[in-house]
């Protein structure tokens, strides 16, 4: 039985007014029987609730990963975005699901009052539906489309009683004053067009302190919120920041030791504090007059030494069409090497990624003939890095016993001595080289040796 404090007052307000006496008394006392003291106990959520902080919702662009999860098999599902925005006074935000074969991509937008949280309208462009409704004080209108019967449905509902709408869900748990011992009511509305029902009430049964491990940026005091569904008693678990709100991980029973888990990836996750400027280096690489000459080989005359032994070959080219790369050093590209270097030797998170756009600096040319060489051109003053890459052939000479000569006389072994070869021993190498290089005036040519030593 699902009962909300509107239906509680109006029942003991119709006692009250049929009888003031003592038999008012004892069928209030049969109404806390019937009712649990938790359901008068606890406050209810609705919208415009003085424990809705809607400051907690920022205009913003997340990214969950969605998980099936059963004992520790983790199977990727695809990928949940929130996006949200604030314009006019209107909250809007869209929930956007893609499969992990990217076979298409599900959305529903809900679109509230900012302040209250109040649903305005919402549309769900589903696999299988097309959901559009509008939300007056106590109606809700609109269509239901099924693509599967490719019939329209008029959507015309009375619902009086207040409610979150489900697609805001996920943003009002971190709105709320979470604290250990927290407990809550809310309505939650969602359209089923096979179902009278579309108000369904859940408890916040448990609020407790929690400690979320991000991959990326480490440990973060959080709070963990344990919600139940009335009706069937699902569990929902919200893992949320307790400083900045926000929600990193959401998990939702399924039955039978199946839980869907959705995990943030952290958009925002950039510790990098120098900007990369697209359009500069665009120019840089591609509206000056300077060129960029050079060759590409591996060992000097000195040659490599494997187990004492002298690599008699000298230079080895790079063979022609190798690829070189060049692209021009910045305060950005500095500082991301550096944190990098920081994070490979700690060993503890992963390392940053480039930016998107960094590709749009990067210039590449090949090796045009069997010496190693290469050119860049149209290059603006400014320093850049040379990188190549590339696997060679390399020999060495060692010599070896090949036996022993013993001598003897009339009295028998005079002694022996050691038979000595030679040979030629071939293995396969790489060489990965960087230098980096300084145009200092617009038309200069630069001559750079890439040699690995």
């Amino acid at each position: 039985m699902r009962v909300n404090r509107l239906d509680i007052f109006l029942f003991v307000r119709l006692l009250f007014f049929k009888n003031k006496t003592e038999s008012f008394i004892k069928q209030l006392i049969y109404l806390m029987i019937l009712f649990p003291l938790a359901v008068f106990s606890q406050k209810i959520i609705t919208p415009g609730s003085k424990d809705i902080n809607t400051k907690h919702i920022k205009p913003e662009k997340s990214m969950h990963t969605v998980y099936y999860v059963k004992d520790s098999k983790w199977d990727k599902q695809g990928s949940l975005t929130y996006d949200i925005t604030l314009v006019n006074n209107q909250l809007s935000i869209t929930n956007s699901y893609t499969p992990v074969d990217n076979s298409r991509t599900s959305s529903r937008t809900t679109v509230a009052n900012a302040q209250t949280l109040k649903t305005i309208s919402y549309d769900n462009d589903g696999k299988e539906t097309k959901i559009s409704l509008n939300f007056g004080e106590t109606t809700v209108t609109g269509t239901y489309y099924s693509k599967k019967t490719k019939k329209t449905k008029k959507v015309n509902l009375n619902i009086k009683e207040e409610f979150i709408d489900w697609n805001l869900t996920d943003h009002v748990i971190g709105t709320l004053p979470l604290d250990v011992g927290y407990k809550a009511r809310f309505p939650q509305f969602y359209y089923n067009s096979e179902s009278d029902v579309h108000v369904e009430y859940y408890t916040i049964k448990e609020v407790k302190s929690y400690i979320y491990n991000s991959p990326k940026t480490g440990k973060h005091e959080a709070w963990l919120v344990t919600v139940s569904e009335e009706a069937t008693g699902a569990i929902y678990n919200y893992i949320i920041d307790k400083k900045d709100h926000r929600l990193w991980q959401r998990e939702m029973s399924m039955g039978k030791g199946m839980w869907e888990i959705t995990v943030n990836e952290e958009l925002d996750y950039q510790p990098i504090k120098n900007k990369f400027y697209k359009q500069q280096v665009i120019d840089q690489i591609s509206k000056g007059n300077s060129v960029v000459i050079g060759t590409a080989y591996a060992r000097a005359d000195s040659g490599k030494r494997l187990g004492g032994l002298v690599n008699t070959a000298k230079k080895q080219y790079a063979p022609r069409g190798t690829e070189i790369t060049l692209f021009p050093s910045s305060d950005y590209y500095e500082e991301w090497a550096a944190v990098n270097k920081k994070i490979r030797k700690q060993n503890k998170i992963p390392e940053v990624p480039l930016d998107p756009d960094f590709g749009y600096s990067v210039k590449k040319t090949k090796v045009y003939d069997d010496q190693g060489h290469f050119e860049f051109l149209d290059l603006m003053p400014g320093t850049y890095i040379v990188m190549a890459s590339f696997a060679f052939s390399n020999s060495y000479n060692y010599s070896y016993v090949s036996g022993y000569t013993n001598y003897y006389n009339y009295f028998g072994y005079q002694g022996s001595t050691t038979n000595y070869g030679t040979a030629r021993q071939y293995y396969t190498d790489k060489a990965d080289i960087e230098k980096r290089v300084t145009i200092d005036k617009d038309g200069e040519k630069k001559e750079v040796n890439l040699k690995e030593m």
